[in-house]
Parts: C-alpha cells; structure tokens; sequence
C-alpha cells in the first residue's frame, strides 16, 4: 500500500515538473509570462495617453510651485517674476529686436488718402509700422480729433476677424459702434493690428492653396526656429507700445482683444510691464485641453509653467479684467491640418483659474486691480467700462457714433496675404542664419582630445535632454520583464517582451535570439528601430519586405542577437495628439521613447546571453528619427545608424521653399521646438561622437536631395575626422535606391563595431 502511494506521488511530481517545463520552454528564463493580448501596440499608446493626461492635470500644482515665492510685496519680488516673463517670452519667440520708429506711416497713394471715416470726434486711418527685421504690420488707427488721447489701446482682431471688420467699417458703411469705436468715442486712441486668419485654403501660395490654415502653415516653421506665430502678433502690439511710451509716456496704455485677440493681449500684458491694463474677453481658462485647441496656440511647456493664472498674475499690480464670453464653435478637422477645436470656456473652469491667479499673488493689494465679468456678448458695455475705469478714465454715458466714410477699406484678403507672406519671409530668413547660431551655440564643445570632448559633451547632452526632447524626472520602474514565445524558425527563436517604464507606460518589442547561441556566451546585441506606423514584426519577415529587407532576422542569422522595439509612431491621430499632450508640459513623444530605450538596454544588459558593452542601434526612416535622439542620450548604445531619415532636418521642418518641407504634409507632430539655434542633425551627431555613427542613404530617397543629406554629414564627418582623429568610426553608405534598407556597408559597419566575425555571418539581404 505505501509503495503504490510513493509510486503515487513520484508520478505526480514527474507531471509537474513536466508541466514546469512545458511552461519554462514558451518564456525567457528568468521572467513571467506575457498574458496581454496581441494588440500590445494600441495598449502602449493607450498607456502613454493615461500617463501624459495624469502629468497634464499635475501641472497646475507643478506650475504653482514655481511661483511660491514672497509676492506680498511686488517690488521684492519683481526681479523673479522678471525671470518668468524673460522665459515666456523665450517659449513664444520674441528673439528678434524690434525696429525703432517716429511714427505711424499712414498708408496713402497717388490716388488715395489714408482716411477711411471720420467722426465728430475721432478719424480713422490705415496705418502701417515696421516690426522685426523687414517684418512690417499694418492696422487701423482710431484717433481722437483735437485733443491728446486720455489713452492708448491696442485692441486685437479674433482670427475670425480681419481690422476693418473690428474697427465697425462694412462694405463702406458704418456698422453700428463696435467696441474700439466705443474707446475712440471715450477719449481713446485705438490701433487694430492685422492678425493671420484661421480660415483653411483662404492664402494661396505660389499654385497651392493651402490646405492648412494660415495660422499653423506659419506655426510650423516658426516652431522649429525658435520663433511663434503668436511671438510675430505679440511683438508688433509691443512695437506700438514702444512708440506709445516715446510719443506719449505719461499716457496710460492697455491691450484688449477677444477670443484669439483675447490671447494675445495676455501674453502681451504679462510680458510687457508698461501696458496698465488688460482686458481678455472669451479666453480665459484653466487650459488643460489645449491640447485640443488649435495647435498655432502650442506652447512648448506652457502648461508646466504658464497656466491661464501664472500668466494673469504677472499683472500683479496693474488692471485686469477677464470676461466669460461665448466663442464662436469651431472644427477642424480632415486635410492635413491638427484636427482641433475652439469652445467657450465653461465658467466654473474661468472661476477657478481666475481664483488660482489671485491665491498666487497672496496679496489683496497686487490684485486690487483684477475684476472677473459674466456676459452673454462678448466685450460688453459693462467690461470695457471696467476697462476704461482701470485706465483713469469716467465712461461717459449717451455717446452716438456719427460715423461717415471717406472710401472703402483697403482689400482686406491682400492684407492678410501681405502680413502671411512678411512673417513668412522673416521665418525664412531666420532659416538662413540659423546655421551660424547653432556654431556659436556649440563653441563650448572641448575637441583638443576626446576626454574633454566628451566631458564637454555632456554638458549639451543635458541641455538636449531637458530643453529640447524633456525629460520627465520619475523614477523609472523596475523592468518586471514579462515574456512569451512566439516564434521558432530555423536559425533563430523570437519572443515578445513588455517591461514595465512609468506607471501605465511599458517598453514593448521582439527578442531574437540565435539557435547557435552557447550556455555562458555573450553575444553583442542590435536594437533594430521600424519606421512610421510600422511593428517590430515587420523587421523579420517578407511582409514589408519592400522597405525593411528583414533586416532584423538577417542580423539574427548572422548570429546577433536582436531587439525590434515598438515605438510609439503608430495609428495617426492616435499618437500624433500624444506629441500635443507633451508639448503642452515641455516634453515630446522622445521623453517617452528615450525612457524605453533605456529601460530595454538596462534589461539586455542584465541577461546571460548579452555582452553589455556590445549594444547598438540600427532605425530606418523614423526609425531614424530614433537613431538621432536616443543613441545622443542613451549613451549605452555603441553605435548609432540612421537610414533613410538623415538630412538638414531643419531646412526640412521649416523651409516653405522646399517641395520635400514637412509643412507641406500631415505629419503636425513632427515639428520640435527652437531646433534652428540648438540642435539640427550635426549637432544631435555630436552628441553621439566619439562613439561610431553612420548614415545610410538611397540616392532615390524622397526624405531630401542629396546634396542637403551631404551638406549635413559633411558637418559631422569633419566633426569625427577632421577634429576628433576618429574618422575611422564615421561613415556613410551611399547606394542606388529609395527609402529602404540596404544592409550592405550597414552590415559591415555592424560587425566591425560590434567586434563580431563576418565569416560567421549569412550573406546580406537581397
């Protein structure tokens, strides 16, 4: 009896050690079974949305602490409110120096005078006055008739409206007394600026019409400069200040606008202390989905320092009136344009930022000035009497506007075209210069010898991290890699791995490992990086063969082992509005990425089979991209190849000239901020030097023409060979073809830096 319960329990014990092992062979040793569904992608990005919309709702605490300093007394702490406006105005552009003028240019010809109306108390007139570089505006100028003005307003359009539209002035006759005209009737001299539309195709450029607004055709470049469409509206309403406080100092002055023209006069107002008073009508709000907004109101960390409130409390001191006003609804969405969207701020949001502006100044003193209105139309009579209460001066009651015109207005679409293409120029003359500002920003870089080259290095290392890409501080979670099995071809088995990064954000791809891989031998590694919209799967197989030529089981085969990780470009908007969400908290879809990347090499570099100081990275197309970003700042990786992306990239993003400009296209989320005075692709090479850097290249690749790809490399070649005595480690691989892997002189590059025989390889991928 006890004998058959012995044979019992050893028949037992043998199925589950069976079991055991059934189970060991379909995982990695040493990790848990990967349960999640084959989607693993789509949760990725759902995963990511999650954490980013949590750091949005952090940042109104983030940004908050920021600002705990002793505002109780505003002259005290003026110099580190100082500090913060110098940065917003940093964040929006304002780079270049304003022209100085005398005066106003009215804007006559031969044939016309500049007077468009008269009243029996103020004219109106076109005027025009020079901004930043050629950059010119043009407006309209309400003008009181014989007397000073009791003070000076610029009164910004919404992007719905063009001056003459604003200022009362329709097809010739006078409208019923808009609000600037109520100003003007007061006492006030008032300038309307032109600002650029949002109307999709309403500019025509060259034979295009274009098929994004003129709003964010213009963003787009300016981004990547450095520069901001709202920078460009900004700086000509402070030009007009400036002339303002020549011609008339002891006038008090104040900005006021609507909707879009209610942003401008905040940022505006919080950046210029000699504006008096402010008025933003249909704005105001806590700004947690700007996201959703319009994406020419992007402002790269604008939520990680500057909410609605931070921006309103650099007024501390001075008048300021928020009006919960309707907006018009609008969408946007189809074309190649951000889809987005313009919505009425809902009044308990207005309230509670109105509220956060005022528990930052802690001081009833600095925000005695600071009123908040309801109104069912937007500038009512009842805020702009607020307004011009905050001014100095009484409102008169019973004013009649006796408007009469003196001609029509000037064409109001020519106007826009004018101030479009002005900016435009001023973008791309920025564009041409920007190459010098990047050599005088990297003059800190040591190349006497390669210690203090890549002591120096890490200095811009840094810089990159936290200025450009954004770096998120979290600690990074341990890996608990998770695993499974899924598939076994002949020369090499592949499994599917998720390690664990940040909360609800995984690091996801495929391992490859070669059948011929010894017990205790270490093998060097190559992260394998696909391209837009593509899957690690897409690297091994003759599916998507065309561009990739499986360049990843190639490489298995040749005995390296590989990892092919999901990145987080895939499913369109899904992840294009990822990049917004980053933006709006200074980071990009790269602070995410690069975390990955790092996470994935600290794993492969714990496993037996892995040499640790064998690791590098091979990306095509914005796989790239990747190769560009990551290897700067993960500096594990031995080696970085970029194949099919390299080029100026900041010609690229920003020139309007060229046909291969991504602001011809629908990739919105590509544009990073401030790239023409920090970082172009030579730049992001240096940060990769002294370690090996290579560029693959089709002469047929549509990414850029061959002579922007060489004008860039050449930079980096003589970086490596000219200065550093390391040319040796710098290559690029020119070859007849399109966008695709070739996976020749790549292949070679591989095994020479890697250290790994090429008589053991397979032949290269046909």
């Amino acid at each position: 009896m006890q004998g058959s319960k012995l044979l019992f329990v050893v028949a037992c014990t043998l199925m589950l050690l069976c079991a055991v092992v059934r189970s060991d062979d379909r995982i990695l040793p040493g990790t848990k079974l990967l349960e999640m569904s084959p989607e693993i992608d789509v949760q990725l990005i759902e995963g990511v949305d999650r954490f980013l919309l949590r750091k949005i709702e952090q940042s109104q605490s983030t940004s908050k602490s920021l600002w705990q300093r002793d505002v109780g007394n505003l002259e005290a702490d003026e110099a580190g409110i100082q500090v913060n406006r110098e940065r917003l105005a940093h964040r929006i552009g304002l780079r270049d120096p304003r022209v100085s003028f005398q005066g106003l240019e009215l804007v006559t010809t031969t044939v016309q005078s500049s007077l468009v109306a008269t009243t029996s108390s103020y004219e109106i007139h076109e005027v025009r006055w020079p901004v930043v570089g050629t950059l010119q505006a043009e407006g309209i100028l309400l003008r009181p008739l014989g007397r000073e003005p009791l003070a000076n307003i610029v009164a910004f359009p919404d992007a719905t409206q063009s001056p003459a539209e604003l200022a009362g002035l329709v097809d010739g006759i006078g409208a019923d007394a808009s609000y600037p005209q109520r100003l003007a009737m007061q006492g006030c001299q008032v300038l309307i600026p032109v600002i650029v539309q949002r109307v999709p195709g309403q500019i025509k450029w060259g034979e295009r019409n274009l098929e994004i607004t003129a709003r964010e055709f213009l963003y787009r470049s300016a981004f990547v400069l450095g520069r901001h469409l709202i920078g460009y509206e900004v700086q000509q309403a402070l030009a007009i200040v400036d002339l303002f406080k020549t011609t008339s100092p002891n006038t008090p002055i104040g900005v006021i606008g609507f909707s879009d023209g209610g942003m401008l006069a905040l940022y505006a107002s919080a950046i210029d202390t000699r504006i008096d008073v402010a008025m933003v009508s249909g704005y105001f709000d806590s700004r947690l989905q700007i996201w959703e907004e319009p994406i020419d109101r992007n402002v790269f960390g604008r939520l990680s320092e500057f909410g609605d409130a931070q921006l309103a409390a650099m007024m501390a001191g001075r008048g300021f009136v928020v009006e919960a006003s309707k907006v018009p609804t609008q969408d946007f969405s189809g074309g190649i344009g951000a889809p987005s969207k313009i919505r009425t701020p809902a009044w308990d949001s207005v309230k509670q930022e109105y509220q956060r502006a005022i528990d930052l100044l802690k001081n009833e003193k600095l925000s005695k000035g600071f009123v908040l209105l309801k109104s069912d139309a937007a500038m009512s009579k009842t805020a702009t009497d607020e307004f011009l209460g905050l001014l100095g001066i009484e409102p008169q009651p019973g004013l009649a506007s006796d408007l009469k015109m003196s001609r029509k207005p000037m064409d109001q679409r020519q106007l826009q075209q004018r101030w479009v293409s002005g900016i435009d120029r001023h973008n791309q003359q920025v564009l041409q210069e920007c190459d010098q500002v990047r050599k005088q920003f990297m003059e800190g870089l040591d190349t006497t010898s390669l210690d203090a080259y890549e002591r120096t290095s890490a200095t811009y290392r840094e810089k990159f991290y936290d200025e450009v890409i954004g770096r998120f501080d979290d600690p990074v979670l341990p890996a608990n890699a998770r695993t499974r099995k899924v598939y076994d071809q002949p020369e090499w088995i592949g499994y599917e791995v998720v390690l664990d990064v940040y909360p609800d954000v995984i690091a996801y791809g495929l391992l490859l490992l070669p059948k011929d891989l010894e017990p205790g031998q270490r093998r060097p590694v190559v992260v394998c990086q696909h391209g837009l919209e593509g899957r690690p799967q897409d690297l091994i197989g003759k599916e998507h063969f065309e561009s990739y030529k499986a360049f990843a089981s190639e490489l298995a085969k040749r005995g390296f082992v590989v990892f092919a990780p999901q990145n987080l470009y895939r499913h369109g908007d899904r992840f294009r509005t990822l990049q917004r969400k980053a933006n709006a908290i200074g980071k990009t879809l790269f602070s995410i990425i690069t975390p990955q990347h790092q996470q994935i090499v600290d794993w492969l570099q714990t496993q037996p089979f892995v040499d640790p100081d064998r690791i590098g990275f091979y990306g095509l197309s914005y796989g790239g991209k990747t190769a560009m970003r990551v290897p700067a700042l993960v500096t594990d990786y031995r080696f970085s190849i970029c194949s099919a992306d390299f080029n100026d990239w900041v010609d690229k993003n920003a020139s309007t000239r060229s046909s291969r400009s991504y602001v011809w296209t629908g990739e919105y989320e590509i544009f990073e901020f401030d790239l023409g005075s920090t970082f172009n692709y030579a730049e992001m090479a240096s940060l990769i030097a002294p370690r090996p850097f290579m560029v693959e290249r089709g002469h047929f690749d549509g990414v850029a023409d061959d002579e922007k790809v060489g004008w860039e490399f050449a930079k980096v070649l003589h970086l490596y060979q000219g200065k550093l005595k390391v040319g040796d480690r710098c290559e690029m691989e020119w070859f007849d073809g399109p966008h695709t892997i070739n996976g020749k002189g790549t292949f070679e590059f591989i095994h020479k830096h890697l250290g790994w025989p090429v008589n053991l390889a397979k032949e290269s991928p046909k």
